[in-house]
């Protein structure tokens, strides 16, 4: 019994990391998995949390980087990319953790800093 409950707890744990997303952009909705990656001690909810960083961090930057191009007029065409990108690998996450508790999730198109 111990040990379901273990893991249905690593499956929760990791689909609130990559949920945090969903909160905002802000710096806010990164200490979620901040948090759960110093207190967790498992180390799947750990690499999940650390991945959901690299993903805020990633996120940031392409902001800035569309921010930068709208004043040259060409980053409105990367806003509806980027607003797919944000909704839809975090939902993809989410699944994945659900799905398959025994891995961590690592996102596609990122800048693994952490």
């Amino acid at each position: 019994m111990d040990a379901a409950s273990n893991r249905d707890k690593r499956k929760v744990l990791s689909a609130i990391c990559h949920g945090s997303t969903f909160f905002s952009q802000l710096l806010l909705s990164a200490g979620i998995p901040a948090v759960l990656m110093v207190v967790s001690d498992d180390a799947i909810v750990k690499e999940n949390a650390k991945e959901a960083l690299n993903f805020h961090i990633t996120l940031w930057l392409y902001s800035v980087v569309i921010g930068i191009l709208m004043w040259l007029l060409i980053g409105w065409l990367l806003i509806i990319p980027l607003a797919i990108f944000q909704t839809l690998l975090p939902i993809w996450a989410i699944w994945s953790s659900f799905s398959r508790p025994d891995t961590a999730f690592r996102y596609p198109f990122i800048f693994r800093i952490l």
